[in-house]
């Protein structure tokens, strides 16, 4: 559904590419999560998508179209995106926030169909948000907000959902529960592209795992290739074990304390 192939990014005077030959493929029924460490480049792979920043190489294919040979409400019509940052400007109601989801398929002045109304009720039903509909997003706390940029994106429809930090602001069962609709979205035939930085969640609901490092792909496969003790401590330089979580089997990420850390320089000091 989404192949990066060899992509290459790199910013303004920057003297290293945010992006170095990365390729990935995201295909449809599963969920193919990102990860790595702050400045990986995972951000970055989003905004290449969206064409915020330019390929210095490489290209992204959408179904095997160049995406940026296609305009901006083709890609829109096809793929959902959740970033990691936005911020509601105007305090519009939460079902016509969630609403906005459909502007690619109706057009700005287009009028509302019976297929816009039921996509917008079931966007509000799924992400729990049904109570909030008449609130103003400015009444919403952080993580009912990041729910609703989730109903808004499942609103939009198309083939794949691409999610950033989906679950940031949210405690343990509100990002349980976004999880599971990622799980629900790919199990309905979507290809999920999920960034994220919470390795033991991502574990849980992965099918594919991609993790980058500097800009490059470190490792990639399933989530018992990539979620391995000597594999992570290479990336994230921090001394870890992986267990089995006795839950459900996944592998869990269990971060350990280094001898003589910032606890005992502290009570060593004069």
């Amino acid at each position: 559904m989404i192949a990066f192939n060899s992509v290459r990014v790199r910013y303004p005077r920057q003297s290293q590419p945010a992006l170095d030959g990365v390729s990935l493929e995201v295909a449809r029924g599963a969920v193919t999560a990102v990860v790595g460490p702050n400045g990986s480049g995972k951000s970055t792979l989003v905004r290449a998508l969206l064409g915020r920043v330019p390929l210095a190489d490489g290209q992204i294919l959408i179904d095997g179209v160049d995406a940026r040979a296609s305009g901006r409400a083709d890609v829109a019509r096809k793929v959902a995106v959740v970033t990691q940052r936005e911020e509601s400007v105007f305090p519009i109601a939460v079902r016509e926030y969630v609403a906005l989801g459909r502007l690619p398929h109706r057009g700005a002045w287009g009028r509302d169909t019976s297929a816009d109304r039921a996509s917008i009720e079931n966007a509000l039903r799924l992400t729990g948000l049904d109570g909030f509909a008449g609130r103003t997003v400015d009444q919403l706390s952080g993580g009912e907000w990041q729910r609703a940029r989730c109903a808004r994106a499942l609103a939009q429809g198309g083939d794949a959902f691409v999610a950033d930090e989906p679950t940031t602001f949210l405690d343990i069962g509100h990002a349980m529960a976004v999880f599971e609709l990622l799980g629900h979205v790919a199990r309905d035939g979507r290809a999920v592209l999920l960034v994220s930085h919470d390795l033991n969640l991502v574990a849980r609901f992965a099918d594919r795992l991609v993790l980058l490092n500097a800009g490059r792909v470190a490792a990639s496969g399933t989530v018992d290739d990539v979620m391995r003790a000597d594999v992570l401590e290479s990336v994230y330089g921090w001394p870890l074990v992986v267990n089995r979580d006795p839950a459900v089997g996944a592998p869990a990420l269990v971060p350990l304390r280094r001898p003589g850390g910032a606890s005992q320089q502290t009570r060593n000091k004069p």
